[in-house]
């Protein structure tokens, strides 16, 4: 018997540093950490080397990196790749900046929306909600099966594939679709 109340007692202390360690989620193989910033956790992401060089390559790196607080909507590089061919090059060119920038922050919201807050938003505004994005796009949210589903200004659906994880000036939610606004 107690060896039974032992390994129950030390089963509940695994667990209980499991929950402990996995309260931010790995994203692209690497550690996310709440106490850095978007970017510092972005960088880190073997799934988001495209996204870091957009919003490099866009001017946006001070602008994640301040107070925020921000959701983005962070596409992996599976998504970008998902694009027409050349999309990713012709963005990334100096004379397309300002697209770059508008596509980019349409992937981020001036407030920090957990799951369960846009869930909560869906729900209050029966099955469907707006969101109205830094770069001036209107997305539609909905809840598909337990998964946030946005649909673009072009009817393209992203899903959140990683909620919540969770940065010290917002929060980000992995997505396997770029977001692009209406044309």
């Amino acid at each position: 018997m107690k060896t039974i109340l032992a390994a129950a007692a030390l089963a509940a202390t695994a667990l209980g540093s499991t929950v402990a360690f996995a309260a931010n989620p790995n994203v692209g193989g690497a550690a996310m950490f709440e106490n850095r910033n978007i970017v510092e956790n972005a960088v880190n992401s073997a799934d988001h080397t495209t996204l870091v060089a957009a919003v490099q390559a866009a001017g946006l790196v001070e602008t994640l990196q301040g107070e925020g607080p921000f959701t983005v909507f962070a596409p992996t590089n599976d998504a970008f790749a998902m694009l027409p061919a050349g999309t990713v090059e012709d963005l990334l060119k100096p004379e397309n900046l300002e697209t770059l920038q508008t596509i980019l922050t349409c992937h981020v919201v001036p407030t920090r929306a957990l799951w369960g807050d846009i869930n909560g938003m869906i729900r209050a505004d029966g099955g469907s909600h707006v969101i109205n994005t830094v770069g001036g796009c209107e997305f539609t949210a909905t809840n598909r099966n337990g998964v946030i589903t946005i649909e673009d200004g072009r009817g393209t659906l992203a899903h959140v594939t990683i909620a919540d994880v969770m940065q010290s000036n917002g929060v980000i939610h992995v997505i396997d679709h770029v977001l692009l606004p209406a044309m």
